[in-house]
C-alpha cells in the first residue's frame, strides 16, 4: 500500500475521479437546462375535470398541467385548505388555466381530492394572445363586424384563415411603425437638432442672422416634406388598424360563459389534443422559431429573445474590437520593452489582482469614468444642441463595451505574456543575426508566433464577458430596449443606445416577472440559448487559433 501511495496512482485516480464527477455535473446540469427550457415549446395537451369543494360548490377546469407534487395533508390545512382529519397525504396540481383577463391569474394548484376523472376534449383550444397570456375554452362562432359569419363546422378552418389575415395585417403594422415610420422620426430628430445646433451658433456669434434664416428655411421645407410623409404613413396606419379590428372570436370559457376576443390579439389557435405527433412536431419547430427570432411580450414572460441575442453578439464584437489591441501591446511592453525590475513586479502583481476585482466594482467605475465624464465630455463638446438630454453621456453599448473590455483586459494581458514567454530566444537571436531590427523582430517573427496565445486570451474574455449581468445593469442594459443598435439610419451603428443581454434578460424574467410560473421555462430557454451562444463564439474563436497555430509551426520549423 505505501510503495502504491508512493508510485502517484492514488492521485492520478483522485484527479480522474474529480474530472468524471465534474462532467457529470456538467452533463447534467446541461440536460435539466435543455429539458426543463426547451420542452415548454411541446404542445400540452388540455384536460378538462370538475373538482367538488370542501363546502360543496363545483369548480370546472379547464388547462395544462403544468406539475404535480405530494404534500402532507397538514400543510394544506396550514394553508388554509380544508382537508379531512383522515386524509394523510395530499397530491396538488398546478393547472395552466390561463385566461388572465377572466381569472385574474393563468396558474391555480388545485388539491386531487374532490376531483373527478380528467378527460381530454378534441374541441379544446389554446389561443396564444399578445395580451392577456394564453386563452383556453372552446370556440362557438366568429363575428365579422358583429354579423356572425362562421359557427359549426366551418367555423375552425375559418378561424385559421381569418387569423393569418389578422397576423398579416399586424406584421405590415410592425413594418411600418419600426420601419418607415421610425425611419421618418429619426430623420425628423436630426432636423430638430440641426435646428438646434444652428440657433446656438447664432447666439454665439459664428454666423451670421443671414445664414441662420437661409438654413431655417431649408430646415423647415425638410419638416414640411417629413410631416407629408408622415401623414401619409399615419392614414395607411389607421386604415390597417380599422381593418384588423374586423374580425372576433366568440369562445366558451370553463365556466360556461361566453368571451368575446379580437382576432388581431391571436397570434395562434391550436388544438393539441387533435393534433398528430407529425403536427405536433411541426408546431414545436415553428414555436421554437418564433423564440429565437422574435421580439419580447408581456413583460419578457412571452414572445422571442432575439433583441437580447443580438445585443448580446453586438456587445461582445465591440468589446472584442476595443480589448485586443490594448491588451496586446501592454503584453508586449511589458515582455519587451520595460525594464525588469521592482516597478515591473508591482505592474504585474496589479494586473494579477485586476482580474480578480469584483465585476460590479468595474460597473460602477464604468458609470461615474466612462458614462458621466467621458460621455459628458463628448455632449458638451459634440452634440451640446441635444443637451440637456444625454447622447453619449448616458448608458449605452459604447460604455457597456468599454466596461467589459477593461473587465477582461488582465486575462488578454496575461495570456499573452505567457505566449511571448514561450517563444525560444534562439528565433530572436537568429533574426537579429540575419540583419533584422528589434521591431522587425518582433513584429514579423515573435508576435506572429504568439498570435494563438493571443487567441487564447481572447477565447478566455468572451466567455467571462458574454456572462457578466451586474455591470452591465448600469452602463448600458435595460429590460426592453426600443431599438436595435443596428439599423438603416445613419450612420447604421449606434453606440449610444442601451441594448438587450441574454444574462440580464434571464435576472430579470427569473427574479423581476410578475409571473413566476408562466416565466420558469423561459429562465431555462434563455439560458441554454446563452450557453450555445458562448460555446459558438468560443468555438469560432478556437478555430481560428488552431489555424494560426499550424501556419505559424509550419513557418517556424
Amino acid at each position: 500500500m505505501k510503495n502504491w501511495f508512493k508510485s502517484g496512482s492514488p492521485w492520478i485516480w483522485l484527479n480522474a475521479g474529480a474530472i468524471a464527477i465534474s462532467m457529470i455535473m456538467v452533463v447534467g446540469l446541461l440536460a435539466l437546462i435543455l429539458v426543463r427550457g426547451f420542452s415548454h415549446f411541446w404542445p400540452s395537451p388540455i384536460l378538462m375535470t370538475d373538482l367538488t369543494t370542501h363546502d360543496g360548490r363545483q369548480v370546472h377546469i379547464v388547462g395544462e398541467l403544468s406539475r404535480s407534487q405530494v404534500l402532507p395533508a397538514q400543510v394544506l390545512r396550514d394553508a388554509g385548505v380544508p382537508i379531512d382529519d383522515d386524509i394523510q397525504l395530499v397530491t396538488r396540481h398546478l393547472i395552466k388555466q390561463g385566461n388572465r383577463d377572466v381569472w385574474g391569474r393563468d396558474f391555480v394548484w388545485y388539491p386531487e381530492v374532490g376531483m373527478t376523472e380528467w378527460s381530454y376534449p378534441r374541441d379544446a383550444m389554446r389561443l396564444e394572445r399578445r395580451e392577456w397570456g394564453d386563452f383556453y375554452g372552446f370556440p362557438v362562432r366568429i363575428l365579422e363586424q358583429g354579423r356572425t359569419v362562421a359557427e359549426g363546422d366551418q367555423l375552425w378552418p375559418e378561424l385559421q384563415q381569418r387569423i393569418r389575415r389578422a397576423n398579416e395585417i399586424f406584421d405590415e403594422i410592425r413594418r411600418i411603425e419600426r420601419g418607415e415610420i421610425g425611419n421618418v422620426n429619426h430623420r425628423m430628430e436630426r432636423v430638430r437638432l440641426s435646428e438646434r445646433r444652428m440657433d446656438l451658433q447664432w447666439r454665439e456669434g459664428r454666423i451670421t442672422v443671414a445664414e441662420r434664416d437661409q438654413g431655417m428655411a431649408a430646415l423647415a421645407a425638410q419638416r414640411l416634406e417629413l410631416d407629408q410623409e408622415y401623414a401619409v404613413l399615419q392614414e395607411r396606419l389607421d386604415a390597417l388598424y380599422q381593418d384588423v379590428r374586423r374580425d372576433t372570436l366568440v369562445a366558451r370559457v370553463m365556466d360556461g360563459r361566453e368571451w368575446q376576443i379580437p382576432m388581431a390579439q391571436i397570434i395562434r389557435a391550436v388544438k393539441p389534443n387533435d393534433m398528430s405527433v407529425f403536427g405536433k412536431t411541426g408546431l414545436y419547430l415553428k414555436q421554437f422559431w418564433e423564440f429565437m427570432s422574435g421580439y419580447p411580450r408581456e413583460a419578457n414572460t412571452e414572445g422571442g429573445i432575439f433583441p437580447a441575442i443580438f445585443g448580446t453578439v453586438t456587445m461582445v464584437f465591440v468589446m472584442s474590437i476595443i480589448v485586443t489591441p490594448f491588451g496586446v501591446l501592454a503584453a508586449i511592453y511589458l515582455r519587451e520593452y520595460a525594464r525588469q525590475g521592482p516597478l515591473l513586479r508591482v505592474i504585474r502583481i496589479s494586473v494579477y489582482n485586476l482580474a480578480g476585482v469584483p465585476s460590479i466594482v468595474f460597473g460602477v467605475f464604468g458609470l461615474g469614468f466612462f458614462v458621466y465624464f467621458m460621455g459628458g465630455a463628448i455632449d458638451r463638446n459634440f452634440y451640446p444642441e441635444a443637451l440637456p438630454s444625454p447622447t453619449f453621456g448616458t448608458p449605452g453599448l459604447m460604455w457597456a463595451s468599454f466596461t467589459l473590455a477593461l473587465l477582461t483586459l488582465p486575462v488578454v494581458i496575461v495570456a499573452t505574456e505567457e505566449g511571448l514567454s514561450r517563444i525560444p530566444s534562439t528565433i530572436r537571436h537568429g533574426s537579429l543575426a540575419l540583419g533584422a531590427t528589434k521591431a522587425e523582430t518582433l513584429w514579423k517573427v515573435v508576435v506572429p508566433l504568439a498570435t494563438p496565445a493571443m487567441m487564447t486570451g481572447l477565447i478566455l474574455a468572451i466567455a467571462r464577458a458574454a456572462g457578466e449581468v451586474a455591470p452591465l445593469m448600469l452602463v448600458g442594459v435595460v429590460k426592453l430596449a426600443p431599438t436595435l443598435p443596428i439599423d438603416g439610419n445613419f450612420p447604421f451603428i449606434h453606440l449610444e443606445r442601451k441594448i438587450m443581454h441574454l444574462g440580464f434578460h434571464i435576472y430579470d424574467v427569473g427574479f423581476q416577472s410578475p409571473n413566476v410560473e408562466a416565466a420558469q421555462p423561459l429562465v431555462y430557454a434563455t439560458a441554454l440559448t446563452l450557453v450555445a451562444l458562448i460555446v459558438m463564439l468560443n468555438l469560432t474563436a478556437i478555430s481560428i487559433r488552431n489555424h494560426l497555430r499550424e501556419k505559424y509551426r509550419g513557418e517556424s520549423d
